[in-house]
């Protein structure tokens, strides 16, 4: 009987040797968590179809950044929830609006210990729920929403945000944050371009934490999933106009465009493993029917193999204690 000259299992044999040639890590300091805020609470409200994620209160808000940066995430992605909304979404350029103020509460908590970053965009506080300014006819405005971001994203930086996140996939909405924010001397705040969006179905859960009142969908705006050349258009018009990162959301749906962007540019590429990807596997495992500390770090590997190095997920910081533990 003849053997194998070639043994790859011996690399596998134990898990001291698994480690030592592992090719892919994932460091606690490449994960961002979201975290929601919502005007008046005054005490924390879980999310039913978010498992373990919270509405905070601006109190509690602030325990859990400090959290946060203990357990060594690379950044906090600050989401707001206001008592009331209108049609223009003031609630997002009001300096007293629930999503600055909680920029200066986590901020004034934690300083640089960790990157504090921001949603820039006004679905969170428009009454229609949309990203952008309607026409009468009902349609979004591009440009008139991007008079609104510029707004928004100096009344962020003056809250002292370290990175804003440009959201809502209006086209030429990175330049138009940018130069806004370098005029009003914010020069040093960081853009982290949503460049690739796409019109996912994943989004459900997300919709409840910030208490969504979108009627009709975000077609006309947010991408094809169909599509991949359209998102490498999209990262390219991102980085000229001044994105110094750039994003795909969803995550696990689209590792292949994760890869390609990778592949496209030479600035740091993140992901967001958004609600649905979350509450598929937190329901799988409530059902016993998957480990779930497994499937959330194997899901975590996957998408830093893809090419993205930094991660959003509502897992960080319970996932960087687990790779605290396994590396």
């Amino acid at each position: 009987m003849s053997y194998p000259e070639i043994r790859p299992r011996r690399l596998r044999r134990t898990p001291a040797i698994r480690r030592l040639v592992s090719e892919t890590r994932v460091d606690p300091a490449e994960l961002v968590v979201p975290m929601f805020v919502k005007e008046g609470l005054t005490e924390p409200r879980a999310i039913a179809s978010l498992p373990g994620v919270l509405q905070h209160s601006r109190d509690s808000l602030r325990k859990a950044a400090v959290e946060a940066v203990q357990a060594g995430v690379g950044g906090i992605m600050l989401f707001g929830v206001p008592e009331h909304r209108d049609p223009t979404g003031s609630g997002g350029i009001d300096p007293n609006g629930i999503l600055n103020v909680a920029i200066r509460d986590v901020v004034a908590e934690v300083g640089d210990a960790t990157v504090v970053m921001s949603d820039l965009c006004l679905d969170e506080f428009t009454s229609h729920g949309h990203c952008g300014l309607l026409t009468p006819g009902g349609e979004v405005d591009n440009d008139a929403t991007l008079e609104a971001y510029a707004e928004m994203a100096v009344a962020q930086a003056a809250a002292g945000v370290h990175m804003v996140g440009p959201s809502g996939m209006m086209d030429g909405q990175v330049g138009v944050v940018r130069r806004a924010l370098d005029a009003a001397g914010h020069q040093d705040v960081t853009v982290l371009a949503y460049a690739v969006k796409y019109a996912s179905a994943f989004y459900g859960p997300f919709r409840e934490a910030v208490e969504s009142t979108l009627e009709g969908d975000r077609r006309t705006y947010q991408q094809d999933p169909a599509n991949l050349r359209e998102s490498l258009r999209e990262v390219a018009l991102d980085v000229a106009e001044g994105a110094d990162l750039v994003m795909v959301k969803p995550a696990l749906p689209y590792l292949d465009v994760v890869s390609a962007v990778r592949a496209a540019v030479d600035v740091p590429v993140a992901a967001y493993q958004v609600s649905g990807e979350y509450a598929m596997v937190e329901a799988a495992a409530a059902n016993g029917w998957i480990d779930r500390e497994r499937v959330m770090l194997e899901t975590l590997t996957s998408i830093k193999r893809a090419g993205a190095q930094i991660i959003l997920t509502y897992w960080a910081v319970e996932a960087a204690g687990l790779l605290r533990e396994r590396y």
